[in-house]
């Protein structure tokens, strides 16, 4: 029981830690979005030219 309650306790720090995280670096985590959108829709765009090349 005991256990199981710090485990719980970890987990809800740990998911609070990431929240915060993400409220002071907002700013960067947008940023690194967008750098990853181009890469992201070149990507897609090889799987749709393997999905027509079948």
């Amino acid at each position: 029981m005991l256990g199981k309650l710090i485990k719980v306790l970890i987990g809800l720090a740990l998911i609070a830690l990431g929240a915060w995280t993400i409220y002071l670096w907002w700013a960067d985590l947008l940023t690194l979005i967008r750098g990853g959108i181009g890469l992201v829709l070149i990507l897609l765009g090889l799987i749709a030219f393997a999905l027509v090349a079948d």
